[in-house]
């Protein structure tokens, strides 16, 4: 697979020195930030969905009703709303920004019955992402600023049965969620992502999926980008929801050869610490955590401050587990900015020997 050379390799060569030379900072939670806009019906539908269809779609595919709460369509109703999310992440401290499209695909898009915009949804992404960090980048030139093109689990699971009285119903494919995948996978390249992200993976099936679509969208361009992988441990079992431990996630997608690979979401950062700790020990490549801000209150809320957040994953650092380190939901640039000052000096995680020689 490294044989394909690299599709942007300056930005490349950036990341890969910067990797070595510091912790780096992933951003924060979209949704938290989306939800203190206070977007109403009209906001999500801007002037293109107005009229209850879209309006530029020629085969005028209807959408003709709620698309409240579709916070990836805002990159075509309200970019500027993402925008500035994206900027204040950037001057909180982070380095690489993830793209709005998490729910940007079609197996997502379907409960909008906006499944054509998948590409247009995913390029958009991208280029918003992209626009704030070459404008950061340009008022510091020698700390460069990356673009994750994310790609989000799907509401569906390849692996597991929706319905307890079936088990062996499944309500997604393999193929199905290949082709899902790369259609958004094309988007984020032409949009001018750096790298790729496989995050919140709960169904390894699922994200077995995604980087099979990568590879495939790669051999067809005849170049590559680094991929990052970052799964989800969704309880106190220590296990992904399709039943498996740190150590068998990483054995089902290292094949992948990620430059990256970690743990995100579900957990506060206490809880996922045994699991980071693990991949700190078994992986070749960089290890990477973004948490959450504690555990959902009884409301769905976060509580955990800032200051606490950083305190704990400061810990991580100094115990040499991490290379790349961010929040997720109800993670704020509050808390990216108390965690990138709390690692900043810290050395970042030393990759295992044959790691290091192969960078």
């Amino acid at each position: 697979m490294q044989a394909l050379p690299w599709l942007h390799p300056d930005r490349v060569r950036k990341l890969l020195d910067a990797l070595a030379q510091r912790i780096l900072i992933i951003d924060g939670a979209m949704g938290t930030m989306i939800q203190r806009h206070r977007l109403e019906e009209g906001d999500y539908r801007g002037e293109r969905f107005a009229e209850g269809f879209d309006s530029q779609h020629v085969h005028g595919a209807g959408c003709g009703h709620d698309l409240k709460g579709n916070n990836d369509l805002l990159l075509l109703t309200k970019p500027e709303v993402i925008a500035g999310i994206h900027t204040a992440y950037l001057e909180a401290g982070a380095d690489l920004l993830e793209t709005n499209t998490f729910n940007a695909t079609s197996v997502s898009q379907a409960d909008y019955h906006l499944e054509h915009l998948v590409y247009e949804l995913n390029k958009a992404g991208a280029q918003v992402a992209r626009q704030c960090c070459d404008a950061i980048e340009a008022i510091n030139p020698a700390k460069p600023r990356f673009v994750i093109g994310v790609l989000g689990p799907t509401s569906r699971t390849a692996s597991i049965s929706p319905d307890v009285n079936d088990p062996g119903f499944r309500n997604t494919s393999f193929d199905e969620l290949r082709a899902t995948y790369r259609e958004a996978i094309e988007g984020l390249i032409d949009g001018g992502a750096d790298t790729l992200m496989v995050e919140t993976i709960f169904d390894t099936l699922n994200a077995k999926a995604a980087l099979f679509a990568i590879e495939e969208v790669f051999d067809a361009r005849g170049g590559r980008l680094p991929i990052m992988i970052s799964g989800t441990i969704t309880d106190a079992s220590g296990r992904t929801l399709s039943g498996q431990t740190a150590e068998a996630f990483y054995a089902s997608v290292s094949h992948g050869q990620p430059l990256s690979i970690g743990f995100n979401c579900a957990l506060g950062a206490t809880d996922m610490r045994p699991h980071v700790e693990t991949l700190a020990q078994i992986s070749s490549g960089y290890v990477s955590a973004h948490p959450n801000a504690g555990l959902p209150n009884a409301f769905g809320e976060y509580d955990e401050t800032p200051e606490e957040m950083a305190t704990t994953l400061k810990e991580f650092a100094q115990s040499g587990l991490l290379n790349l380190v961010g929040g997720c939901c109800g993670t704020s640039p509050d808390h990216i900015r108390a965690i990138a000052e709390a690692v900043a000096g810290l050395p970042p995680r030393r990759l295992p020997l044959a790691a290091d020689k192969a960078a």
